[in-house]
């Protein structure tokens, strides 16, 4: 439940704040994700506990404002995270169960993917940020302002184009997930029918948002 609460986390707000030249580059971040729509783009996401072996999975994530998003894993196959806008739903296919949460409960979190959900403020809730280049893309690494989220450490990847193509968030308990996006396509046609989440038959449901 630990895990699913972090990731779930990540789907919410997130932001940091730095010099001149460096605000002007997340400026541009900001207006890349804020203006757009909708959103496709390939993930790989991996978790790296404490102690134990890496987890890694991925696939195909689609968004579509306001607040409703599609993870469709392709490793392991048949995981599902969907969001309505109102309710995230978590399914994992090996033990056929559902879990939902409120988005709103994630959104507290004030974990650090807010540019999938257009709510990228970079000067409101980060601070000590620091950047360094690596190649043409920027590394960029941030500490959150308050205590009560469940990491301590943020790293966003920046491109020349504005993109943001890896972000890796370090847990108080040193746990890592990280996830790396490519082929990103901004403001794709996207059904409204992809972000309603329907139980598989026979789904055993846990339901965290009563």
């Amino acid at each position: 439940m630990t895990y699913f609460r972090l990731v779930a986390g990540l789907l919410a707000v997130s932001a940091f704040a730095g010099d001149a030249k460096l605000d002007g580059i997340l400026h541009q971040v900001e207006e890349r994700y804020n203006r757009a729509k909708t959103l496709q783009v390939l993930f790989k996401e991996e978790y790296i506990p404490p102690g134990r072996a890496r987890r890694t999975e991925g696939g195909a994530l689609l968004l579509r404002k306001p607040g409703r998003m599609r993870w469709d894993y392709t490793q392991p196959k048949g995981k599902l995270f969907v969001s309505d806008g109102k309710f995230l739903w978590l399914y994992t296919p090996a033990d056929n169960r559902a879990t939902k949460m409120k988005l709103q409960e994630s959104d507290d979190m004030r974990a650090p993917l807010a540019f999938l959900l257009g709510k990228l403020h970079f000067s409101q809730e980060f601070r000590n940020l620091q950047a360094r280049g690596e190649g043409s893309d920027l590394r960029v690494t941030a500490e959150p302002k308050t205590e009560s989220l469940p990491y301590s450490r943020v790293e966003f990847v920046v491109t020349p184009e504005s993109r943001i193509k890896e972000v890796r968030v370090t847990g108080f308990d040193q746990s890592i997930l990280d996830f790396t996006f490519d082929d990103e396509k901004v403001n794709p046609a996207l059904d409204a029918k992809l972000f309603e989440f329907q139980p598989p038959p026979g789904a055993q449901l846990d339901d965290g948002a009563q």
